[in-house]
């Protein structure tokens, strides 16, 4: 019964307080504002990418192996 609510707690967090932004975002009319969140997220996974190839490319080069 513990294990339940603790569940319920963690959804009711995730449902009521985390998604709230993302609800409001959803009503409104202009598509760029909508689709800018998906956009933070792919330019931050190719920043990211980028600096790990930069990464595994410097480590290539020292590797003696």
């Amino acid at each position: 019964m513990i294990a339940n609510n603790i569940f319920r707690a963690i959804g009711d967090f995730f449902t009521n307080v985390l998604f709230t932004p993302f609800e409001s975002i959803q009503t409104m009319d202009n598509w760029w504002i909508q689709n800018m969140v998906s956009w933070v997220f792919l330019s931050l996974t190719l920043v990211a990418s980028i600096y790990w190839i930069g990464e595994l490319e410097k480590h290539k080069k020292t590797d003696n192996n």
